[in-house]
């Protein structure tokens, strides 16, 4: 009986392990679902727990069972809290910010934006032109063009549903398409079409960039999921071998472990934040609108 607890030992510290791998493995972001909230909504930490995906949830379930036998086996008390916290937090500061989706975003604009400035060249009225377009329209920016097309065939004047699109859209480029298409719908006058076509190269070539500057920012993103990968393996490896971590095991020395793993923490969330670009700020919205 007694020879059966280092092999349970070292299964559940592999299993957690391997979960955290699991964990630390990009993929791509799904778009979040819309929830409805209400002023009675919970929270809390059964609010927090519930928010987490099905994987996230069973990698920390599998890593606090680790962080027990850690603690047990080794005297690493801070082990019960260090390597659930690490489950939850390093995917999030390791992994690619929604940058992107937002280039996505970007070209779904770019193309629409052409294929409205072709429908426009055979003489369609503007509003007809919009609601045109929504058969063409990327999947990327369709929920927000079919809104536009509603709010058209539901009487709204092309004003009014224009800006509500800039609002849907909430991005700075959506701000110029809309803006020239405001514009046109006040004037009524002619060369609308190439103002689109204008605008759509420059939001093509802007996406080109965006996508070079993505490209480089994402190099120093694996180095650092790698080197964190490798060091908790280390970690949990050196914590079962030899007296490499018998000084942590005392109290000075988990306050010391604590501070390292900390200060580790923060270079990575100081590496986020020089990885995220900072939006830009729009200059058409519901609150410019109304000032106006």
């Amino acid at each position: 009986m007694i020879a059966l607890v280092p092999a349970l030992a070292g299964a559940l510290v592999t299993g957690g392990v391997m979960l955290l791998v699991w964990a630390l493995i990009p993929r791509p972001e799904a778009p979040a679902a819309p929830r409805r909230t209400s002023l009675r909504q919970k929270r809390g930490l059964g609010a927090w727990w519930g928010g987490l995906s099905a994987q996230m949830r069973l990698g920390v379930v599998a890593a606090l069972l680790a962080g027990v036998v850690i603690a047990v086996w080794t005297g690493l008390v801070l082990a019960v809290v260090i390597l659930p916290l690490c489950v939850v937090a390093i995917p999030y500061l390791v992994a690619a910010p929604t940058e992107g989706r937002t280039i996505e975003r970007l070209e779904g604009i770019a193309e629409w934006t052409r294929n409205l400035a072709s429908v426009l060249t055979v003489g369609v009225g503007l509003e007809q032109a919009l609601i045109a377009t929504l058969r063409s329209t990327p999947p990327a920016i369709r929920d927000e063009v079919g809104r536009l097309a509603a709010r058209l065939q539901a009487r709204w004047t092309t004003e009014a549903a224009l800006r509500a699109f800039a609002d849907d859209l909430d991005d700075p480029t959506g701000d110029m398409v809309a803006a020239a298409l405001l514009l046109s719908a006040r004037k009524r006058g002619a060369g609308l079409a190439s103002v689109l076509s204008g605008l759509a190269s420059a939001v093509a070539e802007d996406v080109s960039a965006r996508r070079k500057i993505e490209a480089d920012r994402a190099k120093p993103r694996s180095t650092a999921r790698i080197a964190t990968l490798v060091s908790a393996v280390v970690l949990v490896a050196l914590a079962f071998t030899g007296q490499y971590m018998a000084p942590y095991t005392t109290p000075v020395g988990q306050i010391v472990l604590g501070t390292l793993l900390a200060l580790y923490a923060a270079v990575l969330v100081w590496m986020r934040r020089m990885t995220q670009g900072k939006p830009l700020p729009r200059f058409l919205s519901a609150q410019a609108g109304a000032g106006a």
